[in-house]
């Protein structure tokens, strides 16, 4: 990976925190993104000390809100000329139902529109930079998907579960898209299941009533989820290896390409989201 300069979201904490450390091992430049700016420098002070890799910086940016996502990307290209990998990492799940400062229901605007924008407005530099590559981070949750293009914010009957499924299932309809509009370029797409991981992911949103939940979630976790460094695993496979150069328009999960639902292949609904992303991002 000397040489190659990767974009990683989410990047404090969790999974993104160890691609990006894991990244910075291999030799990559690696930049990574998070929301607060103390965090932001701690992670990539830690990442140099512990890589030797001094070529780590970290940029700061709420990526539910549009408009940070547009200052992120014009400071990324300022500061390079390349990218080779973007790793769309950053997600959250709300227990209860907000909408970020563009006025879009929150799961949605982060899990998806997020990824969507970042995308799009560093495509040319991925392009440019090829071979490259595009890794999403998706999850099975899709499975339990009800996405409704009509209304994909939930206006009404808004669930948690439902919400991050369907962010899940928009994550792989986006990726095989992405994967058919980007065929021939060098520029691959694809999207990985980190599995369920022993992080702080869902339970930084349980406030008020959900608050009692964490004891019990955390319970759960010791006695299901797997370490956040196999977590991470598949994700800077996918990032890195030789294996996978030119392999796109797939759904991976522990190194191996798996089967998601119907509605995640279906072209038709996939040019619709895509459609339908736009608007929502458009200025």
């Amino acid at each position: 990976m000397h040489g190659k300069v990767c974009l990683v979201t989410g990047a404090t904490n969790g999974l993104g925190a160890i691609a990006a450390r894991r990244l910075a091992e291999l030799g990559a430049t690696v930049v990574g993104v998070g929301r607060d700016a103390a965090r932001c420098d701690a992670m990539a002070a830690a990442i140099r000390a512990a890589t030797g890799n001094p070529q780590v910086e970290f940029l700061v940016a709420d990526l539910s809100s549009q408009a940070a996502i547009r200052t992120l990307a014009a400071t990324f290209r300022t500061r390079h000329a390349a990218l080779h990998v973007l790793l769309n990492n950053a997600g959250a799940y709300h227990f209860q139902r907000g909408t970020t400062q563009d006025g879009i229901e929150r799961t949605f605007a982060l899990n998806h529109l997020g990824y969507f924008l970042l995308t799009q407005l560093l495509l040319d530099r991925l392009q440019a930079s090829a071979p490259s590559r595009i890794v999403n981070v998706a999850s099975s949750a899709h499975r339990s998907a009800q996405l409704d293009l009509v209304d994909v914010e939930l206006t009404s009957g808004y669930r948690g579960w439902t919400a991050y499924a369907n962010s899940k299932l928009a994550n792989l309809l986006f990726t095989f898209e992405l994967a058919r509009r980007l065929a021939g370029s060098g520029v691959t797409a694809n999207a990985v299941h980190p599995g369920w991981v022993a992080t702080r992911f869902a339970e930084n949103n349980m406030r008020g009533l959900f608050a009692v939940l964490r004891p019990f979630y955390r319970l759960y976790q010791r006695c299901t989820a797997i370490a956040p460094e196999q977590g991470a695993d598949t994700l800077v496979w996918l990032a890195s290896a030789r294996e996978v150069e030119g392999v796109t328009g797939k759904y991976f999960r522990e190194r191996r390409e798996r089967e998601p639902t119907a509605a995640a292949k279906d072209a038709a609904l996939a040019q619709r989201l895509w459609e339908l992303s736009e608007r929502m991002v458009a200025r």
